[in-house]
């Protein structure tokens, strides 16, 4: 099979056709990668890699973090195979991956092993293209601004359970400052918004909370969101750094299972 690559939307996401064993050599791989930071989202359709096809295909990305078993991490709301398993109703809403770091990861790989019936489709949208087609005047006006970062007010926009336990957890990781609108070495800017912005810096706190709603109105959407209906065996792939995203709500016993290898990050918050 030829390496041919079908562009989803026009601002984001693009479906890579190609071999396994064409994927796992460093000269399609770079390419893998460039395609990456330019659409935001690569799609592979029923691609059925192992695990450790998908950690070979990570670490010829970039470098793979460790976490769960040999880089895989099982994304699902079944307790017995993930015991932080509450903490992914966050994850149904708009986020970015990272923001309580100064070094956010740079991608994610996500493998899908077994499905909803109901739900669990994920969304995608490009806080870069986003950034570039916002008004001048709301341009100037974020300019210098910063979003203040909070896990407790993701958990609980996430309805996970503030039990005692769990706000300790919460409120033993600090809040992060960071600028609303992230210039990367690249020159590109993305903007640094989501469910766990909870206020602006030096900002009336209202007047924060709505200035960070529009912006993330604004960023999701549908023309620069892309929505996988997932089949069993596609892999995603997207660039955190400038991509939003979220799952579709799916019951909780569903056992829909994803696995999941994360790339460290390259470029600190700036």
């Amino acid at each position: 099979m030829a390496f041919e690559v079908v562009n989803l939307k026009e601002r984001i996401g693009s479906e890579i056709r190609a071999d396994v064993d064409a994927l796992l050599t460093p000269e399609v791989a770079a390419e893998v990668r460039r395609l990456l930071i330019a659409r935001g989202v690569l799609v592979f359709r029923g691609l059925h890699l192992t695990d450790e096809q998908q950690v070979t295909l990570a670490q010829l990305l970039g470098s793979v973090r460790e976490e769960g078993e040999k880089g895989i991490f099982k994304i699902t709301l079944d307790k017995s195979a993930n015991d932080r398993a509450d903490y992914l109703k966050g994850s149904f809403n708009w986020h970015l991956d990272g923001t309580h770091d100064e070094v956010p990861v740079f991608a994610s790989l996500l493998t899908g092993r077994k499905l909803s019936a109901v739900g669990g489709q994920t969304e995608f949208a490009n806080s870069y293209q986003a950034y570039e087609e916002l008004p001048q005047a709301m341009k100037d006006r974020i300019a210098d601004l910063k979003g203040v970062h909070s896990v407790e007010v993701s958990m609980r926009r996430g309805g996970v359970e503030p039990t005692e336990q769990n706000l300790r957890y919460w409120r033993s990781l600090p809040d992060k400052t960071h600028n609303l609108v992230w210039t990367h070495q690249s020159g590109r800017k993305s903007l640094v918004i989501g469910c766990h912005a909870s206020h602006v810096a030096g900002m009336d706190r209202a007047e924060g909370e709505a200035l960070l709603q529009e912006l993330l109105a604004w960023a999701t959407q549908p023309k620069f969101v892309y929505r996988h209906e997932w089949t069993v065996g596609d892999l995603l792939i997207w660039d955190n750094t400038g991509v939003l995203h979220r799952a579709e709500p799916y019951p909780l016993d569903s056992g829909r299972m994803m696995h999941r290898t994360t790339l460290l990050g390259e470029e600190a918050f700036a």
